[in-house]
């Protein structure tokens, strides 16, 4: 993966819609806010997508019946505790839908995100800080 690319993903702002009127941030390398590390308590969580497979852009529809069959997969998943709507927000003005998924453990959230060919996604564990992780590393998989 590039350098640009990588740098894209750890400078974006990852929202989570709490409720109707609350979305709270997550940023890599920072703690969960409080409204988020109430609802994770110690368990694994993910920010993840479907969208826009190897950073390449896909059109509207392919990633929207993408994203419903990362959802349905998610809703359908043992373990899951806990799932909000999300949207990630680039700093070059980017963005598109997530999912945040609480209960997962990173091997099944790899496994989801490989089908749907994402670089990489957003994770951490009850109060530690936001890790990206990676899941291509190889040539070619950047914009």
């Amino acid at each position: 993966m590039d350098e640009a690319l990588l740098t894209a993903y750890r400078s974006s702002t990852y929202l989570v819609c709490v409720d109707t009127a609350q979305w709270s941030p997550i940023r890599i390398d920072e703690s969960l806010p409080d409204a988020l590390q109430t609802l994770v308590g110690e368990n694994p969580w993910g920010f993840v997508t479907a969208w826009n497979p190897r950073s390449k852009p896909h059109t509207n529809d392919a990633n929207t019946a993408a994203q419903q069959q990362l959802l349905a997969t998610l809703q359908a998943s043992a373990g899951v505790v806990a799932l909000y709507p999300g949207v990630g927000i680039g700093s070059t003005g980017w963005y598109e839908p997530g999912l945040f998924v609480v209960g997962l453990e990173p091997a099944t959230l790899d496994a989801r995100c490989t089908t749907h060919g994402q670089n990489a996604y957003v994770h951490g564990r009850g109060h530690a800080p936001a890790a990206l992780r990676m899941l291509c590393t190889g040539p070619g998989n950047g914009k």
